[in-house]
């Protein structure tokens, strides 16, 4: 590991009245795509389908088992009249689906379902679970539909591969060596405001879609403020006057929601309710006045559900952090006179192009972090992504002491914080021994995959003094 040592509409309806035409609308809608699913299945992947039956083989049934995060099942079946029986025998939810094209309904634990294909035509297939992360995480694979009678039809691997340990262990051990890797770009950079007559700080937030390199050689289209994933850093103090001027350069609409942070109404950011739209080439301006210490976040509100995960999001702190000076804590007694080494925001992803991400890059491209034994660390974690987290740090305990931005009357111990989509939480740590110490999200299939470590990992190289 020598890397590592250098490291808002007028209606005659009532409210009501318009809910019951909408929810009539939305089962037209979803009964017909379900219809169209059923007739789009037998052109998956590109052939164009063909109900007849080429190669005279007979129906089957064609099980595939979904779980914590395989899919298992046959490889490769004959062109046949085919009906896929699909399980979920995991602990959440998982579907199976094909790449542009049809696939089953979300399955809850213990769910299963039927999905009938038809003829699929000869070729090969690429199926998936499309749940957030799961993909990355191993929910992938290919089925090859023979024009002969093939294929075993029970659930077993008919491609008769065995499993290469060696190769396993090789790519693992590639993998970790590779770090820390270089990559284009940089996320949470600091954002200096332009200080104004009357003493407001104006920022400037551009969104626009840019190149961003997540790990060696794999660039995406990034949804991002001033070209950054997350968006630079805000930080100003309580009793600031702040002007955030945003300028939409992406192809649709949005809105900034400043999450934890206190502001008036017609500042809240959720487009058409409190503001305008912000639509493509417009600006907006958001100003209000800092009230109190905050561990907040900024992100599009409007279509959050792509905009989020594709990048726009960016941390923002409002005055000192709370640090539990003079208190002792299960024994641990933290000094009244304690300065702090190194304040870190680490914002988590899971989903959209950025994926299982720390800061915005993937490991073997996360940043790993240096300091020296006796160095006092604080860490705001912020989930932005739409799973949890649980946080684990190698050998350093972590003292919760603040959940949202808001102080603990009671700070605990922890060597894995779990954290929730949107929430934040404030750790103090010290560095107490020397060495390179892994630090990741616990759920392994968010760090681990038979090509090696990746996603959700970095490390503290831990230097003596």
């Amino acid at each position: 590991m020598a890397n590592l040592a250098r490291m808002s509409s007028s209606s005659s309806d009532t409210p009501a009245g318009a809910f019951d035409k909408l929810l009539i609308l939305v089962g037209i809608i979803a009964a017909g795509a379900m219809v169209l699913a059923v007739f789009a299945v037998a052109g998956a992947g590109g052939n164009g389908g063909d109900s007849a039956d080429s190669s005279g083989a007979g129906p089957q049934t064609i099980s595939y088992e979904l779980t914590e995060f395989a899919i298992d099942g046959d490889t490769e079946i004959a062109s046949a009249p085919t009906t896929f029986e699909i399980s979920n025998s995991g602990s959440v939810i998982h579907n199976l689906v094909f790449e542009s094209g049809p696939g089953s309904p979300d399955l809850n634990a213990g769910e299963s379902v039927s999905l009938d294909v038809g003829t699929l035509n000869p070729g090969t297939y690429t199926i998936f679970c499309t749940i957030s992360g799961h993909r990355e995480a191993g929910m992938e694979t290919t089925l090859v539909v023979t024009g002969e009678s093939g294929g075993s039809g029970d659930g077993e691997d008919s491609s008769g591969a065995e499993i290469d340990w060696d190769a396993l262990d090789k790519a693992m051990t590639d993998s970790m060596l590779a770090f820390p890797a270089e990559t284009e770009g940089k996320g949470n950079q600091p954002l200096e405001p332009t200080i104004l007559a009357d003493g407001t700080k104006e920022f400037l937030l551009k969104a626009s879609i840019e190149k961003w390199e997540v790990e060696p050689g794999k660039f995406v289209d990034a949804w991002t403020y001033n070209g950054q994933v997350p968006g630079p850093q805000i930080r100003v103090d309580v009793g600031d006057s702040v002007r955030i001027i945003v300028d939409n350069q992406l192809p649709m609409g949005t809105d900034v929601h400043w999450h934890g942070i206190i502001t008036p109404n017609n500042m809240d950011g959720v487009a058409p309710l409190t503001q305008p739209l912000i639509k493509s080439g417009e600006t907006f301006v958001y100003e209000f006045t800092t009230q109190k210490p905050a561990i907040g976040m900024y992100h599009a509100h409007h279509h959050g559900q792509m905009q989020i995960p594709n990048g726009l999001f960016g941390t923002f702190i409002i005055g000192d952090t709370p640090i539990p000076r003079g208190m002792t804590v299960s024994g641990v007694e933290i000094p009244s006179d304690l300065e702090i080494d190194h304040e870190i925001p680490m914002v988590l992803n899971d989903a959209g192009v950025i994926g299982l991400s720390l800061n915005g890059k993937s490991f073997p491209a996360t940043e790993p972090y240096v300091g020296k034994v006796g160095d006092w660390v604080v860490v705001h974690y912020y989930n932005e992504g739409l799973q949890i987290h649980p946080m684990h740090q190698h050998q350093f305990p972590q003292l919760v002491f603040a959940k949202d931005g808001i102080p603990l009357d009671q700070p605990y111990w922890s060597d894995t914080v779990n954290v929730a989509p949107g929430e934040r939480y404030s750790v103090l740590l010290q560095l107490k021994d020397p060495g390179v110490w892994v630090w990741h999200c616990h759920i392994l299939t968010h760090v681990e995959r038979d090509e090696g470590m990746f996603g959700m990992v970095t490390a503290w190289i831990v230097e003596e003094v």
